[in-house]
């Protein structure tokens, strides 16, 4: 019994040891110095007990740096987590510059793009208008050059015809003074024969000269009146033809005028229609509307003159919103344009 007791009391010993161990580990307590040996314990039970502090001791040394391991570990992935975090933020500053330097890039292309597209709409204004004014630089040449070629031909004929008129009046006058000569051999022959004829012979030699004479003017005169008559009828056959060119040559340029303005009519409805803003109500309806346009194409004033009020409204604003329309630098075409009548109808793709 003895024996038993002696080892009971060693073990009990042992066991509260270990359990106040645990609670102290459970508290966080630090007790890393050695207890003192209890007193009045036989050597069995001292020894036990020694050999259980140092296993207690060393599984609280365990414990401990466990406890820093997990406290280190703890440490470095807050500081990782602390980088990652920071890497991140510095990744969205570096991001939300990069978009802010590409949006301020892409302004900028937008910007220039539209300063290039004006450009270039200039650009063909301008090369549309130089072309048109050699097109009708080229058209007045031609018809210039048609008139001048018509006025030739005309001065040409009527050149022909004088020299043939002085011809035939250079014949007739030779003819006239070859009859005189003639006559007057005759005469000179047949007086030097009559004078040994009778004075009745001279007289009447002498009234047959006066009627042949007489007869002679009138032949004269009727030739020269038929003369006068044919350069008359010459005269206006070339006074018709050129009447006639005059008034073919003014057809083609009221055609051509009629074109340009048709063009420029033309043009304007395309600029009113860019500028319409259209619905689905508006659809198969009209607005009559009249303009008056400065000579540079300004809009000076614009009424409606009947037609569906949603489709007259949106056609003054369309032309309001233009301002400016398409008018030719001739002052024949812009006459016909500068107050115009146009149908606006709307169009939808």
């Amino acid at each position: 019994m003895a024996d038993k007791s002696d080892v009971t009391l060693p073990l009990s010993i042992s066991a509260g040891i270990h359990i106040g161990v645990i609670i102290i580990l459970a508290l966080g307590i630090d007790f890393s110095h050695k207890p003192e040996p209890m007193q009045q314990v036989s050597a069995p039970a001292v020894k036990a007990v020694m050999v259980d502090q140092q296993k207690v001791a060393n599984q609280v040394e365990k414990l401990k740096q466990e406890k820093r391991d997990a406290e280190r570990r703890e440490q470095e992935r807050q500081a990782e987590l602390e980088r990652k975090a920071q890497e991140a933020k510095q990744a969205r500053e570096r991001e939300q510059a990069q978009i802010k330097k590409l949006e301020q890039e892409r302004k900028q292309q937008e910007i220039e793009t539209q300063k290039a597209n004006e450009a270039a709409k200039l650009a063909q204004v301008k090369q549309q208008q130089e072309k048109e004014k050699a097109v009708k630089a080229e058209a007045d040449r031609k018809l210039k050059e048609q008139e001048r070629k018509v006025a030739e031909d005309a001065a040409q004929k009527a050149a022909e015809k004088r020299k043939v008129e002085e011809a035939a009046a250079a014949k007739a006058e030779t003819d006239r003074k070859q009859k005189e000569a003639e006559a007057k051999a005759k005469a000179d022959k047949a007086k030097a024969d009559a004078e040994a004829k009778a004075k009745a012979e001279a007289k009447a030699k002498a009234e047959a000269k006066a009627k042949a004479e007489a007869k002679a003017k009138a032949d004269a005169k009727a030739k020269a009146d038929a003369e006068a008559k044919a350069r008359a009828q010459q005269e206006q056959e070339m006074a018709d033809a050129l009447a006639a060119e005059q008034a073919a040559l003014s057809q083609t340029m009221n055609k051509q005028m009629q074109s340009e303005v048709n063009k420029y009519k033309s043009m304007i409805m395309s600029t009113i229609q860019r500028n319409l803003i259209v619905d689905e109500s508006m659809r198969g309806k009209t607005c009559q509307v009249s303009v008056r346009l400065a000579n540079d194409g300004f809009v000076i004033s614009s009424q409606t003159q009947g037609g569906d009020p949603n489709v007259c409204r949106a056609a003054k604003a369309a032309i309001l919103k233009a301002g400016k329309l398409p008018v030719s630098p001739d002052p024949a075409v812009y006459k016909e344009l500068k107050d115009i009548n146009l149908t606006v109808s709307p169009t939808f793709n």
